[in-house]
Parts: structure tokens; C-alpha cells; sequence
């Protein structure tokens, strides 16, 4: 039933800039203590679960054990990975000579893993892969490019890069509802809400201040600003938020003006977290680090 709703829905609402310009990352696990306000992260357990030239990068918790995220090979092709923290093992869900994969995730529905593919033509869409590992099938054909999303009803709100760029919830087919422009990366259900959050632009000067939508009921919050230098921001839980800041993670309560440090990484290698995801399941916070 579940799997059938999740292809209805989809089937319902449609029919039938090149790239991503990545560095050299690597995926970190901290183990964390505490929950929601009180969550801490254990530094001295922090650890590299990836250590390559290439890119790894975009993680994303999809199950209790298992998480999905974008890597590079050597020829620069973008994949999607699965690794079990049960297993300790990696597994290629994708495996494309001619298109990139990235900003994988499970959707609503959770039948699939979704992810902003770069194809041969250079367009830039919403594709799903399948849990069955079977065929990939493309979403939103007449919407692209598109950078960055999340899931609100099994609707993707998108990221479309422009000049400006824009933020847009697919409603329907033809029925597309723009929701803000001159925006950064990070776009985020709030979790246990019907809110849209992301980030305005910011600079290494400036920070961002993020903003809600509410697809229920067309509500605006301001939830104060970022933190300056960093594009990227995740829902702890449905009143906590995380940044990061050079290699140090950063909480604060959505209607709280300060941020409060919960952990700095001490590595030679590694440095200026930027994407992160984190398991209560596991107790885990994954990041990303650029290699120094």
C-alpha cells in the first residue's frame, strides 16, 4: 500500500547550468551524547569514515542503520553510496558513466532514494532510484535546473538555479508555487511540520537568515540569522537547529538568538565542516570536511 502511494502520488502530479563544482571531502562520524537541547558531541571518537582525493560528500540517513551520500571516482563521476553502520560496508546503489548523482535521499513515501542527477545533455532533474535497485525513473521532467530539495507530501521543494536562483514547491503539474528568491543551499523540512525552511544568501562576511513556509496554511517565519560563513544547516529535531563553523558544531533553540558550541574536531587532515547529518537511532552526527 504504501509503495503504491508513494508511485500514485508521483504519477498524479507530472508525466512522463552543468554540474556541480565539488572539492576534495571527506565524510567524518562523531559519536553524539544527550538529545534534542542537550545533544554533545563525543570529539575524542570522531573519525574518518572516508579518506580519498575524490569527493564524498551530501550524507543523508535514510533507515536506523543505514545512510546514503554522493562520492566521486577518480574520472570525476558522481555516484550514490550506501553505507550500513550495522555491516560497516559500502554499496554502490549507482553506478553511471554518463550522468552525476547527487544530494541523495529518501523520500516520503520511502520506496526510493531521489537525487539531483546532471544528465548527458547537461540538464539537471529530480530522479528516482528504487530501494529494489531496479531502473531509475525520472520525476519532474519539465523542471530543471535544479541545484538542491527536500520533501514536503511527496512534493519536492527545489532549488532552481537562475539568476536569481529560486525556491519552488511542485504543487501539481503546471502548478508550481515560488516561495523565495536569492537563496543558498540548504533547504530543510522542519521536521513534524507542514514548514519549508532554507537559507537567504550569505557571504564569508554575512550570514544567512533563515526562513520558513508553511505549504499548509502560506505562513513566513524569520528564524534569525546563520552563522556567518556557512551555508549549511539541519532540524536536529523539531525545535533544535545545527551549523557548523570551521570545525566546530554549533546548537541553538529555533526562537533562541545564541548559538551554543556542542564540540570542536581536532584534526591535521581536515578541516571547515560544511554538510552534515545526524542519527538519534545511532547517536551519530556525520560531516563533511574539506581535506586540508
Amino acid at each position: 500500500m504504501k509503495k503504491r502511494l508513494c508511485l500514485v502520488l508521483i504519477s498524479i502530479l507530472f508525466g512522463s547550468f552543468s554540474g556541480f563544482a565539488q572539492v576534495g571531502t571527506d565524510l567524518w562520524v562523531i559519536n553524539t551524547s544527550g538529545k534534542g537541547g542537550n545533544l554533545k558531541l563525543l570529539t575524542e571518537t570522531a573519525y574518518a569514515l572516508t579518506d580519498r582525493p575524490e569527493y564524498d560528500n551530501q550524507p543523508s540517513f535514510i533507515n536506523e542503520y543505514q545512510m546514503v551520500f554522493s562520492a566521486a571516482d577518480e574520472n570525476d563521476n558522481f555516484d550514490i553510496i550506501v553505507y550500513n553502520f550495522n555491516l560497516k560496508k559500502f554499496t554502490n546503489m549507482s553506478r553511471t558513466s554518463d550522468r552525476n548523482e547527487n544530494s541523495p535521499m529518501i523520500t516520503d513515501c520511502g520506496m526510493y532514494i531521489s537525487a539531483v542527477v546532471s544528465e548527458p545533455d547537461k540538464k539537471q532533474r529530480i530522479w528516482l532510484y528504487p530501494l529494489t535497485f531496479e531502473p531509475a525513473e525520472l520525476l519532474y521532467d519539465d523542471i530543471e535546473p535544479v541545484g538542491y530539495y527536500d520533501w514536503y507530501e511527496n512534493k519536492a521543494a527545489m532549488f532552481i538555479l537562475g539568476d536569481p536562483n529560486k525556491l519552488i514547491y511542485a504543487k501539481g503539474r503546471n502548478d508550481l508555487l515560488e516561495i523565495d528568491s536569492a537563496i543558498s543551499r540548504s533547504i530543510h523540512k522542519r521536521p513534524k511540520t507542514s514548514e519549508i525552511t532554507y537559507m537567504t544568501e550569505s557571504s564569508a562576511a554575512e550570514a544567512g537568515i533563515i526562513k520558513s513556509y508553511d505549504i499548509e496554511n502560506g505562513e513566513r517565519e524569520v528564524y534569525l540569522g546563520g552563522l556567518e560563513g556557512s551555508q549549511d544547516f539541519i532540524w536536529l529535531d523539531k525545535n533544535h537547529l545545527l551549523m557548523a563553523s570551521g570545525n566546530e558544531v554549533f546548537i541553538r533553540k529555533y526562537n533562541n538568538t545564541e548559538w551554543e558550541s556542542i564540540g570542536k574536531i581536532t584534526s591535521e587532515t581536515h578541516e571547515k565542516i560544511t554538510r552534515m547529518a545526524y542519527s538519534k537511532d545511532l547517536n551519530v552526527l556525520v560531516v563533511a570536511m574539506n581535506r586540508k
